[in-house]
């Protein structure tokens, strides 16, 4: 693989999530699938495992479990985490979306529209997906939908 491409993902990746995401995200190795049609990145695996794919009409990355994962490993708490009840885990671990009443603490830095990781009390990853409210507004309401989720650690394919 060209070094540049790697440098290059690193460097969305840098943008979108903060300094250090790339290179804690992308290792060395990775594969990188390019759209036969356009020859844009499409998809960043590694090991044979999907870690993300990069959104066409955004240009950032739609993390998968395996790539939070990495992610969370590299930047210590609450940084892109929303931290949810435990008795709603379950429901979050299926697919459910995450509603504001559930939130017991998330990042202040996320944003509407970011990527973000939901997480149980225990800091255990539950599910992937995306902030509808900021990560203040999410700790402070007690109503309406906090992040879409996108894939549930429980969800069959």
């Amino acid at each position: 693989m060209p070094e540049d491409a790697l440098q290059k993902i690193r460097s969305i990746a840098n943008y979108q999530f903060s300094r250090g995401a790339g290179k804690a995200l992308f290792p060395e190795g990775v594969t990188i699938r390019h759209s036969k049609r356009t020859g844009k990145v499409r998809e960043v695996i590694w090991k044979g495992r999907l870690l993300a794919s990069l959104r066409a009409t955004s240009g950032t990355f739609a993390l998968t479990l395996e790539g939070f994962k990495r992610l969370l490993e590299a930047f210590k708490p609450p940084r892109f985490r929303v931290t949810v009840q435990n008795d709603v885990a379950e429901l979050i671990r299926q697919g459910r979306t995450v509603f504001a009443k559930h939130v017991k603490d998330a990042d202040p830095a996320i944003r509407p529209q970011d990527e973000v990781a939901v997480v149980d009390e225990d800091g255990e990853l539950l599910a992937v997906g995306k902030a509808l409210l900021s990560g203040v507004e999410m700790v402070a309401f007690q109503c309406g939908k906090a992040v879409r989720v996108r894939r549930g650690r429980g969800q069959t394919a």
